[in-house]
């Protein structure tokens, strides 16, 4: 299926099933690709962030589920356990999270089975990290891909201000802000 994703600022982006098909003018690609499905957008769109704190932020951080959040609260913690289960959970959680800050990628060796398959599963990319970054670890740190070029996976996130709008891995909208 063809997808048009036009921002609001910027270029427009097709997206034909897991890849970039074309980049430019909206109104150039909207009649280059006229069965196009268009998704218009707010704000920008840009190749998406890599959080370069992966293992420390799905390995060895804790997400709550809502169910307990007047135990344990809503913000991420440190963890506390060691059950596998318990942590792919938890890594589904922070991955979620995540892509609502517009990240596409994660950086570090995921060691733990569980937490490797949640963010395979999601779409989202593990790079390799050269060293690890100063600072406290984010859910929204990171820095922008390199720009989207045709051919490339369709990887990229939408924003507006300082918020994600929308993130797409593989072609497929994996987040969308209500």
């Amino acid at each position: 299926m063809l997808t048009l994703h036009a921002p609001a600022a910027g270029d427009a982006v097709v997206v034909e099933g897991s890849l970039v098909a074309a980049i430019g003018p909206y109104e150039e690609l909207a009649a280059a690709y006229p069965a196009a499905r268009v998704r218009r957008w707010p704000g920008v769109l840009l190749p998406g962030l890599v959080n370069p704190y992966g293992p420390e932020l799905l390995e060895q951080t804790y997400h709550p589920d809502p169910r307990e959040a007047d135990e344990l609260g809503v913000d991420p913690i440190p963890l506390f356990f060691t059950d596998e289960v318990r942590l792919g959970a938890s890594a589904r959680r922070g991955v979620q999270r995540m892509l609502a800050c517009g990240v596409v990628a994660v950086s570090g060796e995921l060691r733990v089975r569980a937490v490797a398959e949640a963010v395979r599963r999601s779409g989202m990319a593990v790079i390799p990290r050269a060293s690890l970054p100063s600072g406290t670890p984010s859910l929204a740190a990171g820095a922008s891909l390199p720009p989207l070029r045709v051919g490339d996976g369709a990887r990229f996130a939408v924003f507006e201000g300082a918020g994600c709008v929308a993130t797409v891995l593989g072609g497929r909208l994996v987040y969308r802000a209500r």
